[in-house]
């Protein structure tokens, strides 16, 4: 439904400007391809990831004792990977469903967003050490922040969350 409700709106858009139809169309062909090929490749890695990793491994890692460790675990496999973020959706999910904290997840995909390691490099050099670390320093308190407080709204409504 929500894909051809944009498909609708798309359509109503490019009517409205016509001149603007070909850039539309070669944006919408970039996605596309670029979904085409980075998708199955992800969900290949996430059937790897569902059967060889325990859940028992997630749960201790990631998972409600996992304290802070679970917590800098979060950012680092956040940081590590590039591509678009729409990627890091399915894992998520996967370590939901095995186990790991919400909070974990929430810092994850947060990581993902906002901290790169070539991101950083480049603040490093165009932005100077003290806007690259005051930047990190305040993305990583407040990721963190954001986590927990995530963490208590979704027990707050839902009521019980294993994760």
């Amino acid at each position: 439904m929500l894909l051809a409700g944009m498909f609708i709106v798309a359509l109503i858009l490019v009517s409205i400007y016509p001149d603007r139809r070909g850039a539309v169309f070669n944006t919408s062909m970039d996605y596309l391809t670029e979904m085409a090929f980075i998708l199955p490749a992800v969900m290949v890695l996430m059937g790897l990831f569902s059967v060889y990793i325990p859940e028992e491994t997630v749960v201790k890692h990631l998972g409600k004792a996992s304290g802070s460790k679970g917590f800098f675990l979060a950012i680092l496999f956040g940081t590590l990977p590039t591509g678009p973020l729409y990627v890091a959706f399915p894992m998520a999910s996967t370590l939901i469903k095995k186990g790991a904290r919400i909070s974990n997840i929430v810092v994850f995909l947060s990581a993902w967003a906002c901290i790169k390691i070539p991101q950083e490099m480049v603040e490093l050099q165009f932005l100077g050490p003290e806007f690259m670390l005051a930047r990190l320093s305040l993305t990583i308190i407040f990721v963190g922040l954001m986590g927990f407080v995530i963490e208590w709204m979704m027990k707050r409504t839902n009521g019980v969350i294993d994760g």
